[in-house]
């Protein structure tokens, strides 16, 4: 790819991924750039962090569509108007139509806070201790129909410590994710990364079923 790789990002709340990814990208490292960032709320702070970093936003109240295809309908006019390579799920808490899905089939990345396939769904972090679980941490994948079920590119595995509870767990959780989604944007952009048809592929080899392992996490600042 001769020209940097178009991503628009969308978003439903706080933005802490879409930050990870601005920051990331903001050094020029990563031959990729953020042509929008589209939310269903008016109110989600994400949009300011995009406002701030100059980037242009948008906004598709979910609630002014009648149902989810015609929402879709839209979000997908919006996105196409950026011709992105790329689009990403950033919190954003929607769950998209099969005619969605397949329209951005190879390039919709999602991160979902637990090691998948364990916890699809919610309350990831309430159920891992629930469980007693010894690990817990987040997982990025190519978005299919199945809900949290495309495969997996890249997991961070935290440790569970004997005193945690779900803010301490979650607080943790959160850096892992803003390291591992933007290497899996760096990995789409530079070209390694592709849905091939046995799944998810890195530098032309197949990654297996749990996606690339990362246990040892940069400090956080």
């Amino acid at each position: 790819m001769n020209r940097p790789c178009t991503v628009v990002v969308l978003i439903s709340g706080s933005g802490s991924n879409l930050q990870a990814l601005i920051d990331a990208l903001a050094d020029g490292s990563i031959p990729a750039q953020i042509g929008a960032v589209i939310s269903n709320r008016a109110d989600a702070y994400g949009l300011t962090r995009a406002q701030n970093a100059g980037i242009p936003t948008a906004v598709l109240d979910h609630k002014a569509f009648e149902g989810r295809e015609a929402f879709d309908a839209a979000l997908i006019e919006a996105i196409d108007a950026q011709q992105p390579d790329l689009v990403v799920l950033a919190g954003f808490m929607r769950i998209l139509t099969p005619g969605f899905v397949r329209h951005y089939a190879g390039r919709l990345l999602n991160i979902h806070p637990s090691l998948l396939p364990l916890y699809k769904g919610l309350h990831t972090h309430q159920r891992a201790l629930e469980a007693g679980d010894r690990e817990h941490g987040c997982s990025v994948h190519f978005v299919t129909e199945e809900l949290d079920g495309g495969p997996l590119v890249v997991q961070a595995v935290v440790p569970v410590l004997p005193n945690d509870q779900v803010d301490s767990l979650a607080a943790r959780v959160h850096v892992a994710e803003h390291h591992i989604y933007p290497l899996a944007v760096r990995w789409f952009a530079e070209g390694r990364l592709r849905l091939g048809a046995q799944g998810a592929e890195l530098d032309g080899q197949p990654l297996p079923p749990c996606g690339h392992q990362v246990r040892e996490l940069p400090a956080a600042h």
